[in-house]
């Protein structure tokens, strides 16, 4: 497999360094991607970059995962317009643990192939270098000027809402370019890989490799996700999709990718899975014949929500996608768990109804008029069930007098009621 060519067909290349290629055809080469150990997981603004260390991998080359320990105390000025919270080392090493769990269902760290995957943080080899040692032996080969040319600091000083920059941020161009240096001399690793923001750290961290090892080091970047509207990829209205179900359900997961635009799913699928071309296109054939069964977004929601979660979870979203939108039954109903089954539920009217009730157990008819206002008369109430029309978790009620008790209870605390075809009310009992 030819690294730099599959990328180029998944559109996930935007500046690329002369050799770069030639250089990845000629030997196995390591190569490595920074991580902002900001979180204690990451979200899939990070994904794009994790996806090329799998490609890379899938071509028979050793990818380098980048813990950014010692920079993430400091914050990269890259497209930022401000100064970023510092962390401290419980912390940042408590996150390191987190992304090396998640990283795990992308590379291969364990196996005894050649080109395994290389995790490291480079706080370890930066915390017992002095800022003496660091100016005199890192700093004199990197000039103020070359530094200043860069767009990520100009933008930084002429922005007209901008603070400044802080010398904290501005040495952190250096210290990303040093990263560079170390694992040239400790791993032999000849390329860094990033987003397009990263271009001018990484292309300074090169300058640094020629400058003082006389060697050459190579450059690649990607270009920034964007959605077809113009939005920000990967923010919702309750923020980031992160790959951590404590943060994001695997269900609000798989929605996010299932919703995508057709023309994002068309750019995503290329970006954030390993299916084939021709895989791909096929399934951009069934999409121009009938867009309506979203063939596309369907794929991409399903291998990303297996590859960061699990084929149950991912079965698990399914079926409680299909409780709102399909012909979905009272067992699959039961099978989502509580945090799901709310999820899924958000918005739809509630009513608090009590416990000793549904023990003793109560007519459908009382419970939906008289405990729970699901409907206004207990003749509009016959009428419907007459039609087919109510719903008691997914079974159709057949008797207006039917006997609902504890053992309609979802999770012992709640009961689905449905009038019609989509209007859903909640029932918890307490």
């Amino acid at each position: 497999m030819n690294f730099v060519e599959e990328l180029r067909w998944r559109g996930m290349i935007q500046e690329i360094m002369p050799g770069t290629e030639e250089q990845l055809l000629k030997s196995r080469t390591s190569g490595y991607v920074g991580i902002d150990p900001t979180a204690d997981s990451l979200h899939i603004g990070h994904l794009v970059g994790v996806m090329m260390l799998r490609h890379l991998q899938r071509a028979g080359h050793t990818p380098i995962a980048l813990i950014g320990g010692a920079t993430g105390m400091i914050g990269d000025p890259s497209m930022k317009s401000a100064e970023r919270n510092l962390l401290d080392e419980e912390t940042l090493r408590r996150n390191q643990e987190g992304i090396r769990k998640q990283l795990s269902k992308f590379l291969d760290f364990e196996s005894d192939i050649p080109n395994k995957a290389v995790l490291v943080n480079n706080y370890d080899w930066m915390k017992e270098f002095s800022f003496l040692s660091f100016i005199r032996d890192i700093g004199k080969h990197i000039t103020v000027n070359y530094m200043m040319a860069k767009d990520s600091v100009k933008k930084r000083l002429n922005g007209e809402a901008s603070e400044g920059l802080s010398f904290t941020e501005f040495s952190y161009q250096l210290m990303q370019a040093y990263d560079f240096l170390h694992l040239y001399r400790e791993r032999d690793c000849v390329l860094q890989m990033g987003g397009s923001d990263q271009w001018g750290n990484i292309t300074t961290g090169s300058e640094l490799i020629r400058r003082v090892e006389g060697g050459e080091a190579f450059a690649l970047v990607c270009p920034l996700i964007t959605k077809a509207d113009g939005g920000k990829f990967g923010k919702t209205e309750s923020g980031n999709v992160w790959l951590d179900s404590r943060y994001t359900s695997p269900y609000q997961f798989y929605q996010f990718w299932l919703n995508v635009s057709d023309a994002d799913a068309d750019k995503y699928i290329k970006i954030f899975t390993s299916l084939s071309k021709e895989e791909i296109e096929a399934l951009g054939a069934e999409q121009a014949e009938a867009p309506h069964l979203r063939p596309l977004q369907r794929r991409l929601a399903e291998e990303v929500t297996v590859m960061v979660h699990s084929r149950e979870d991912y079965e698990m979203a399914v079926n409680a996608s299909q409780i709102l939108f399909g012909k979905s039954t009272s067992d699959a109903l039961r099978s989502i768990d509580e945090t799901t089954f709310l999820q899924v539920f958000e918005g739809v009217p509630q009513f608090k109804i009590s416990k000793e009730l549904i023990a003793k157990g109560v007519a459908a008819v009382d419970l939906l008029t008289d405990d729970a206002a699901v409907f206004p008369s207990k003749g509009e109430l016959r009428k419907t069930v007459q039609a087919g029309g109510v719903m008691i978790n997914k079974d159709k009620l057949n008797s207006f007098d039917e006997i609902i008790d504890s053992s309609h209870l979802i999770g012992g605390k709640y009961i689905l009621a449905q009038r019609g075809k989509k209007n859903y009310f909640l029932l918890i009992a307490e």
